[in-house]
């Protein structure tokens, strides 16, 4: 990345669930295409493809977006939504130690813009992301257009996916991470009205 990350030194205790949620699914998936990149090394680039595999962990990396981005935690679930839609959409570009952060800052950029009212500008997120304002801006472009800007999020749609990312920790935690989805959600505080179309998002991401 363009400049070196600093590591967030923020408690674990003061982050919400969600970013531990987040991280392990994403770990899972980026280490399973990790695997298949080895077995298929013809897979297509792109623009989020870096030409290393970044030190700082994914869970390092999402406690530093939401340390410093200061947007809601509902934003990451939307993130993680636009992620998963973005690999249903573009197949031949699946989330791997290669691509994965530079797929964070800008789904979680673009989730912020649509679900707050006030957020960071991109340069802002290019620096928290530890890359140039330039690249943050053809990032977001990219991402949109391979989102078909479907950006619409339903209610049905935001619990299913709090209901998963809750689930495949439960998977690993049992103790832990006890709530209902219900209460997550709930936590996670969804304040917006959308009108998608829930048939169109029945997919998750999987290994």
């Amino acid at each position: 990345m363009a400049e070196q990350l600093e590591t967030s030194t923020t408690s674990p205790e003061s982050m919400p669930r969600i970013i531990a949620f987040m991280s392990s699914v994403l770990e899972r998936v980026s280490n399973s295409n990790d695997l298949n990149r080895r077995l298929e090394p013809t897979q297509k680039l792109s623009v989020f493809h870096s030409l290393t595999t970044p030190t700082i962990s994914i869970h390092s990396y999402l406690q530093r977006i939401f340390k410093y981005a200061d947007c809601s935690p509902s934003c990451f679930v939307v993130a993680y939504v636009y992620l998963d839609r973005f690999t249903q959409m573009q197949p031949l570009l699946p989330i791997d130690s290669f691509s994965v952060h530079r797929l964070l800052i800008t789904s979680v950029l673009v989730s912020a813009k649509f679900m707050d009212d006030i957020y960071y500008n991109n340069a802002f997120y290019a620096r928290v992301g530890g890359i140039s304002t330039q690249e943050m801006n053809l990032l977001e472009v990219d991402f949109l257009f391979g989102l078909g800007f479907q950006m619409n999020v339903t209610p049905a749609t935001y619990y299913t996916y709090c209901t998963y990312l809750q689930r495949e920790m439960l998977l690993q935690y049992p103790l832990q991470f006890a709530d209902s989805p219900v209460d997550l959600a709930r936590r996670l505080k969804l304040h917006c009205s959308f009108d998608e179309d829930e048939s169109t998002h029945q997919k998750q991401l999987a290994v």
